[in-house]
């Protein structure tokens, strides 16, 4: 990508983030320069900026001489800082968001205890990990999972934290690999870096990590899906956890004063509450749809009769459209009806027109020919019913060429 117009000495971008990842402020050089499609690329001879890798950990955010990094990443093992703004001077001032940073460690290094106790417990490798904005998740190749496997995992998980193990991180030799238990295999053949739970875990990994487990601050699986043949496990650590459970209490008190209930008994309360709700739901169905057969045998009443066929032609007010195409339904069954209705809520005007099957009007040519005269009606359907919509001042007008169309075809 870079060209030969270089600034200063072209020396390979010394990575701070593996050495020190707590550091969040440091000078360095640019090394490389280049313009291109409205921003600055630069290299420097040293950074504290983590770069967007293939892994699961985001990139840092930070300044550059107090100009914003909208991207970092890797090039051929240096790293390259984008930025929008020029910068004139050689030498340069970094500075990374150490809250984002420490929050990407938690997650991490939380990943990787979460990782192990899967693989000790169940022999589950793990395949994927994302550290998202709010939750992070990690695709464990075991088919099933339930929520007492969960408090085990999490019970697991979390005296290890307290155990407050060291984390390490060293460079081995591809041939120093086998002397390890390493979790998963390296995927380069040079500068193998390995992260150590003290004894405990040991993964080949290039992102930046907690000092030790006790900083990770808790574990919590929040919920787990299928995914294929494996399971997503979603969760957060330390001050992610602690924002999480904050919020869900926050609800949960609510909630309990709402119900006048203790918060223990909220679920309890609620299921109860839920069914009644379900119950008094059905009863309204029942209610609602005596009352549309009520309404349907009225309009019956209206029907206007030719050749044996009964024509209901009808504009509604402010109706639930379901609740018209109920009654259309119930009244088409009939083998000599035939409902022509419209309904105006608000801005909008629905139509459905429906027949007995045995009644001989293709209600799909009725509607062609109405869309012949009113091009922007739109609709659809088949021979024996058709709906659609169109401006509400078109409501009468498209009703009574449907009434005529049909008085002729009859």
């Amino acid at each position: 990508m870079f060209l030969n117009n270089t600034v200063g000495v072209n020396t390979m971008t010394e990575k701070i983030f593996l050495e020190n990842p707590y550091l969040s402020e440091i000078d360095a050089r640019i090394t490389e320069k280049k313009y291109l499609k409205n921003k600055f690329y630069l290299k420097l001879n040293r950074t504290i900026f983590y770069p967007n890798l293939a892994g699961g950990q985001p990139k840092d955010e930070g300044k550059i001489n107090d100009i914003d990094v909208i991207d970092v990443f890797e090039e051929g093992g240096d790293i390259v800082h984008v930025i929008e703004k020029n910068i004139n001077s050689d030498k340069v001032h970094l500075k990374i968001d150490l809250n984002l940073r420490f929050d990407y460690m938690q997650q991490h290094s939380g990943q990787h205890l979460l990782s192990a106790v899967f693989y000790k417990l169940y022999n589950g490798k793990t395949l994927g990990f994302h550290i998202g904005s709010e939750y992070s998740y990690i695709d464990i190749d075991i088919s099933d999972f339930n929520e007492e496997e969960a408090k085990k995992v999490e019970t697991f998980a979390n005296k290890v934290i307290y155990s407050n193990l060291p984390i390490k991180t060293y460079e081995i030799l591809k041939d120093d690999v086998s002397k390890i238990p390493v979790r998963q295999k390296p995927t380069v053949d040079s500068n193998i870096r390995i992260v150590e739970i003290d004894g405990f875990d040991f993964c080949p990994c290039c992102g930046t990590h907690c000092k030790a487990t006790g900083e990770i601050g808790i574990v919590k699986i929040r919920k787990w899906e299928k995914q294929k043949r494996n399971i997503r496990i979603e969760f957060s650590c330390g001050f992610r956890a602690l924002n999480d459970y904050s919020w869900k209490n926050s609800y949960i008190n609510k909630i309990s004063n709402i119900l006048s209930t203790k918060d223990k008994d909220v679920l309890h309360k609620f299921e109860k509450l839920f069914t009644e709700y379900e119950n008094l739901e059905k009863d309204n169905r029942d209610l609602r749809e005596e009352l549309l057969i009520y309404k349907a045998k009225n309009l019956l009443k209206e029907s206007q009769l030719k050749n044996g066929v009964r024509i209901i032609k009808k504009i509604f007010i402010d109706t639930d459209f379901k609740e018209v195409s109920f009654i259309s339904s119930y009244l088409k069954e009939n083998e000599n009806v035939l409902t022509l209705f419209t309904v105006i809520n608000q801005e909008k005007c629905q139509f459905i027109f429906s027949r007995n099957k045995l009644i001989k009007v293709n209600m799909q040519r009725i509607l062609k020919a109405i869309q012949n005269s009113i091009p922007e009606i739109k609709g659809g359907g088949n021979s024996q019913t058709v709906q659609g919509g169109s401006a509400p001042e078109k409501a009468d007008e498209i009703l009574d060429m449907a009434f005529d169309l049909i008085m002729e075809g009859i």
